[in-house]
């Protein structure tokens, strides 16, 4: 149940929301499917299936956002629009006008909502009270941002800020690749993105290939900048780390999976287990990452 993605916030304010409080305020904005009527439906749903939506391990708390789109392409509707209003005309004698083709539009759409396809998708958000931390698992801010829309119809206060390190991450990442040296705890890997500050924004991409470190080096003079690194973290969890401080592609490594694998006996205790070990590596692997990046801008400048 490994997070793929993390969104990283973190937490102004010491969280003191118990489980039971926490689950009381997501449930007016529980999961319900699509009606006949709507295009999108979203809302918090059980993690485990087992109708509690904030699943605690360890005072870990795991939230999973659900939406149900209908895909109700608009040359489907403008599709039957046009024969309607074909139909239209010959029994009036003359064409639609602007008003009534806009009618005949939304008639055409209420008629074909309820016979639309729809797909649905999850979104899991990992709170960390002890550390401090708000991941949310999303490729993109964008989704990250439709979690926090909900969450804060949900509660009366959500005390949270994007990280911010010291370092940039688009700096230190050239930095690192320029010296040929990744930060303590962590290695290089193969996959790596260079781009150029310039208007072309000319683009090096390095995909499972060695990177040699003269030419980076050269890419990097030319003026390139990392946007993209791929790296180890302790030869435990593999990532890739965006300039947005984005962490992607996370990867237990078979250090991890075997000590999980030979200690579980059901699902239930798998996905425990499973989830504990992720929170305690991740939040551990935040930190080191946060420290290599020359800590948080705003601890630093209030010290």
């Amino acid at each position: 149940m490994w997070f793929k993605n993390l969104q990283i916030y973190r937490l102004t304010a010491p969280w003191t929301m118990t489980s039971e409080q926490l689950e009381a305020s997501l449930a007016a904005q529980e999961f319900a499917p699509c009606s006949s009527s709507e295009l999108q439906s979203q809302g918090w749903a059980s993690p485990r299936d087992n109708g509690m939506l904030v699943h605690t391990v360890n005072r870990q708390m795991l939230l999973q956002l659900s939406t149900e789109k209908k895909l109700l392409p608009s040359s489907v509707i403008n599709q039957v629009t046009k024969a309607r209003a074909a139909d239209l005309e010959e029994q009036q004698g003359f064409k639609p006008g602007r008003k009534q083709m806009k009618e005949l539009k939304e008639q055409v759409a209420d008629e074909l909502l309820p016979r639309a396809f729809s797909i649905q998708r999850s979104t899991r958000v990992w709170i960390d009270p002890v550390n401090g931390w708000l991941a949310v698992d999303a490729s993109s801010p964008a989704k990250a941002d439709e979690v926090f829309k909900l969450l804060l119809k949900s509660l009366e206060t959500l005390p949270f800020a994007s990280l911010r390190t010291e370092r940039p991450a688009l700096s230190a990442m050239t930095d690192w690749l320029a010296a040929d040296e990744a930060p303590r705890g962590f290695t290089v890997d193969q996959d790596t993105e260079l781009r150029a500050t310039n208007e072309g924004k000319a683009t090096v991409r390095y995909v499972r290939h060695t990177l040699e470190a003269d030419d980076v080096r050269r890419h990097i003079a030319a003026g390139k900048q990392c946007t993209r690194l791929a790296m180890t973290w302790n030869d435990r969890v593999s990532f890739v780390l965006t300039e947005s401080l984005a962490i992607k592609r996370v990867a237990a490594l078979d250090v991890l999976k075997e000590n999980t694998e030979s200690s579980t006996q059901n699902d239930d205790e798998r996905f425990d287990t499973d989830f504990a070990l992720m929170t305690g590596e991740l939040a551990k692997l935040i930190g080191d990452l946060v420290e290599a990046l020359g800590g948080e801008e705003q601890q630093k400048k209030a010290a």
